[in-house]
């Protein structure tokens, strides 16, 4: 997992910025009825953000990250992954997502990403849309650049870019020529999953097929640095959130 059980992503709340937020379902186009936490700008929101999480699906962090997004102006819906495996219950620690996580299929995780983006545009069918994820999250939120949704914008922190999770899917590295939408990638320098190289890889690939992007890598960090409790690497966490929310205010 990426982060500890009593983690919070480590962005202070924006005081006065009242949200609408709340847990509820969605039905992607093949049936399946999974969780969502949907968390809303006050004043509409101009864009949108579809949060995916890591490995444990629809945890209290990317809750939370939800609205702190709405805070900053973004409509924002977290997914859960395992509607189709364990239903639409909680997620809490107990959770046994090793047995679910296997089960996580492209074609599954493609109609649930649809589905909140549709969401997403029912209150404004122009905005502009975007994904974010963190590591399972984080490559999958950079495949579906190439998946027709129509991305304003896939940001993925420490993602591997040779992933091929879920199962089905092709490597971020793989998809980079058909990715139609800019790329931010935010790394761990001491990342032991993900060597330099292989960033460098996914970089070079993107410079190759004409994509936008910035590949980003915090010397010293590890994996899942993008946590409160992390005071050592609060300064790479703070500038890794002032880039998301400039990469959003760009495109």
């Amino acid at each position: 997992m990426c982060f500890d059980a009593d983690s919070h992503p480590p962005i202070e709340p924006v005081a006065g910025a009242a949200t609408d937020h709340h847990r509820t379902t969605l039905t992607a186009s093949d049936g399946n009825e999974f969780a969502i936490y949907e968390a809303f700008a006050g004043d509409g929101g101009a864009t949108g953000v579809v949060v995916l999480p890591d490995v444990r699906g629809l945890y209290r962090f990317y809750e939370e990250l939800a609205v702190r997004l709405a805070e900053a102006g973004h409509d924002a819906i977290a997914i859960d992954y395992f509607g189709r495996t364990a239903g639409i219950g909680d997620r809490s620690d107990q959770f046994p997502y090793q047995e679910h996580v296997p089960q996580v299929t492209h074609e599954g995780m493609t109609a649930d990403v649809a589905a909140a983006v549709a969401r997403l545009r029912e209150r404004n069918p122009d905005r502009r849309i975007f994904t974010l994820g963190f590591c399972f999250g984080g490559s999958s939120a950079w495949q579906q650049a190439a998946y027709g949704h129509g991305l304003a914008g896939a940001i993925g922190f420490y993602g591997r870019p040779d992933g091929q999770r879920p199962q089905g899917a092709r490597t971020p590295i793989d998809l980079a020529p058909e990715m139609a939408s800019p790329i931010l990638a935010l790394m761990g320098g001491a990342d032991p999953a993900i060597p330099a190289e292989t960033v460098a890889v996914f970089d070079q690939a993107l410079t190759t097929a004409g994509v936008e992007h910035e590949v980003v890598t915090y010397d010293g960090a590890p994996h899942s640095f993008f946590d409160r409790k992390y005071d050592d690497f609060a300064d790479e966490s703070a500038d890794a959130w002032k880039r998301v929310l400039e990469f959003i205010r760009v495109h």
